[in-house]
C-alpha cells in the first residue's frame, strides 16, 4: 500500500506551516482586518496586523482592542507589537497569548517614522544592544509556544548598522524568524533596497528563517530576491497597495500545489473595480459604519486605478463618496472591459520620500549602552498610549 504524505510547507515559522513563503508587512492605516481578509482571498501566507502599541494594549485602549480583533476566517492570526520598555512588551505579549488573540507575534524594530525614532523606538532601538536583547528575550519567554519574530532595518544610517548584531541576538533569544527591510532608517523608503544585506543576514542567522523585504512590486521580484539572497521568504508591503491580488501571483510563483491552484489574474479595469468594491465592503463591515468605510477607502483610489483609463473627475468623486451606492454608480461609468495597462500600472507605489537624517534622542549614538538620557527618552515614549 502506498502511503500518501502531505507536501512540505513552503515556509515554517515555528509551528506555523505556510503554503507560500509570503508575509504581508504591517502598514499603519492599511493592514486592518478588511485588507488582510481581501489579500487572503487571493493568495496564501501570513497576514500581519497594523503595528500595535504595547502600552496601549496593556492599558486596553479601546481603539487598540478593536485593532487586535481578527475575523473568524483569519488563520493564522498575526499581530505586530511596538514598544521600547521590556516590562511593558512582556505584559503585552502575555495578554495576546493568555487571552488567545494571536497565533503569531512580531516585534517592530524597523519603523523609520520620526515620531517613533526620536523616542528611541523602531529602527533606532537595536542600536542599544542590551535593551534590544532584553526586549526580545522577555518577549520570547512570554510568548511560550506562540512563535515570535522580529522585523528590522539595516540600521540607523550607513555609519550605524545594526542588523547583523540584532540578527544574532534575536536568534540566540529563540525567535522563530527574522525579517529585514533592506534599507536604513535614514533612507526611509527612498532609493533601492540593498538586497545584499539580506544575503549577509542569511549567512549570519542560520538556525531560523530569514525573510527579505524591500522593492517587491511583482512576483518576479520576489522570486529574484529569494534566488539572489537565499532568503527563506519575502515580506511584501507597498507592492500590494491597490493590488491585493499580488498575493495570488506570489502563491503561484513561490507556493506549494495548494497555494498555487488559482488561475492567473487578468487585471482588466472591471476586475480592479470589483476588487475595489470588495475592499470597501469589507471596510464597512470592519468599521460597522458605511460612511466611515467609504472614507477609509479613499486613500486607496490612486493605488487601485494607477495606469487605468479612469478620469480625474471620477477619481475625485470616488475619493469623496460616502456610500456604497454612490461608489457603485461611479464604478458603473467606467470602461470595465479596458485591458490591463502593463507598465503604467506597475512599479513603485506608496510613499518613497528622500533620504533624511533620522530623528533620535539626544546623545543616542554616543554609546551602544543605555545611559540616563536615553532611559529618559524611552520613559517618555512609553507614555504614548495612542491606539495602534
Amino acid at each position: 500500500m502506498t502511503t500518501m504524505t502531505a507536501p512540505a510547507p513552503a515556509l515554517r515559522i515555528g509551528p506555523l506551516a505556510l503554503d507560500a513563503p509570503v508575509v504581508l508587512a504591517p502598514m499603519a492605516g492599511i493592514t486592518n482586518t478588511a485588507f488582510r481578509r481581501l489579500c487572503r482571498e487571493y493568495g496564501a501566507g501570513l497576514y500581519v496586523s497594523e503595528m500595535i502599541t504595547s502600552r496601549a494594549l496593556v492599558e486596553r485602549n479601546a481603539t487598540t482592542m478593536r485593532l487586535i480583533r481578527h475575523h473568524e476566517s483569519e488563520t493564522p492570526r498575526s499581530i505586530q507589537l511596538y514598544g521600547v520598555d521590556p516590562a511593558t512588551i512582556d505584559k503585552a505579549v502575555a495578554i495576546l497569548v493568555q487571552e488567545d488573540h494571536a497565533d503569531h507575534i512580531d516585534l517592530n524594530f524597523g519603523c523609520p517614522v520620526p515620531k517613533v525614532t526620536r523616542k528611541g523606538g523602531g529602527a533606532a532601538l537595536p542600536w542599544k544592544l542590551g535593551l534590544f536583547r532584553d526586549i526580545v528575550t522577555r518577549a520570547v519567554r512570554a510568548a511560550g509556544d506562540i512563535p515570535l519574530t522580529v522585523k528590522m532595518r539595516k540600521g540607523i544610517d550607513a555609519d550605524h548598522l545594526t542588523y547583523l548584531d540584532a540578527g544574532r541576538i534575536a536568534e540566540d533569544a529563540g525567535v522563530a524568524a527574522v525579517a529585514l527591510h533592506a534599507r536604513t532608517a535614514s533612507e526611509f523608503y527612498s532609493g533601492q533596497a540593498d538586497w545584499s544585506a539580506i544575503a549577509k543576514l542569511k549567512q549570519t542567522v542560520t538556525s531560523v528563517p530569514v525573510l527579505g523585504n524591500g522593492d517587491i512590486w511583482a512576483a518576479d521580484d520576489a522570486a529574484r530576491m529569494m534566488a539572489e539572497t537565499g532568503c527563506d521568504g519575502v515580506v511584501v508591503g507597498r507592492g500590494c497597495l491597490g493590488r491585493p491580488w499580488l498575493f495570488g501571483d506570489l502563491a503561484r510563483a513561490l507556493g506549494g500545489p495548494e497555494a498555487a491552484s488559482g488561475d492567473p489574474v487578468d487585471a482588466t479595469l472591471g476586475f480592479v473595480a470589483r476588487a475595489f468594491r470588495r475592499h470597501t465592503e469589507l471596510l464597512v463591515e470592519f468599521l460597522d459604519d458605511e460612511e466611515r468605510g467609504c472614507r477609509d477607502i479613499r486613500k486607496h483610489v490612486a493605488w487601485y486605478f494607477k495606469g487605468y483609463p479612469v478620469g480625474g473627475d471620477v477619481r475625485a468623486r470616488l475619493a469623496t463618496a460616502s456610500s456604497l451606492a454612490e461608489i457603485d454608480d461611479l464604478l458603473a461609468t467606467l470602461e470595465l472591459d479596458a485591458p490591463y495597462p502593463g507598465a503604467a500600472a506597475e512599479g513603485q507605489r506608496g510613499r518613497a520620500g528622500t533620504p533624511k537624517r533620522p530623528a533620535l534622542p539626544d546623545g543616542w549614538l554616543d554609546s551602544r549602552d543605555l545611559g540616563f538620557a536615553a532611559s529618559c527618552a524611552l520613559a517618555e515614549a512609553e507614555l504614548d498610549h495612542s491606539g495602534g
